[in-house]
């Protein structure tokens, strides 16, 4: 739903102001449901990324054993899976929700501000697994290469988030914004 259309759906205040904020609350709730699915497609690619090179589960698997499981890691491929899915999808609805917020700064379009806020915000996310999630809750220390692929997986999955969401952001009710040339 565009924010044309949000704000068409306003009710008559004599408080602009008010009317404001309201429409800017729904714009962040859609923003949020854009960064749900976003997130869930950016999970996908990250994990399609990341299961050839690291021939590795994701670390949640090593989260359920250590925590809810009594068994190793390998034990449960299927849940560590679904974990992530689960962290990946929730970390996307709050990205599109800070997404609604950095849209404010209209000098590149929404696509490029997508790329460039997904990559910090992957990267932020990273940094949080490797020093946070993997060092102190799992004490799991990876070597060089290893880390170095965790956070080239968390930067993938940062652009497609932030892809999916920029794109989605402006000029999705209105194609014609776009310009294409039918031609070619």
């Amino acid at each position: 739903m565009s924010d044309r259309s949000i704000q068409s759906r306003l009710l008559p205040s004599t408080d602009e102001g008010e009317a404001i904020d309201r429409s800017r609350r729904e714009h962040v709730v859609y923003s949020s449901i854009r960064g749900l699915q976003a997130g869930f497609v950016a999970t996908l690619i990250m994990t399609a990324f990341r299961l050839p090179i690291m021939r590795s589960l994701p670390p949640s698997a090593n989260f359920w054993a250590r925590y809810v499981g009594d068994g190793d890691a390998d034990e449960y491929p299927g849940i560590g899976l679904l974990l992530h899915l689960i962290y990946g999808i929730s970390a996307g609805a709050v990205f599109g929700g800070l997404f609604a917020f950095w849209d404010a700064e209209r000098s590149i379009e929404a696509e490029q501000r997508g790329l460039v806020w997904g990559s910090v915000y992957g990267m932020a996310l990273s940094a949080f697994g490797s020093q946070f999630m993997l060092k102190e809750l799992l004490e799991i220390e990876l070597e060089a290469d290893e880390l170095a692929l965790f956070h080239a997986g968390h930067l993938v999955y940062g652009l497609a988030l932030g892809a999916w969401v920029g794109s989605r952001t402006e000029g999705v009710s209105d194609p014609e914004e776009y310009d294409y040339d039918e031609e070619n």
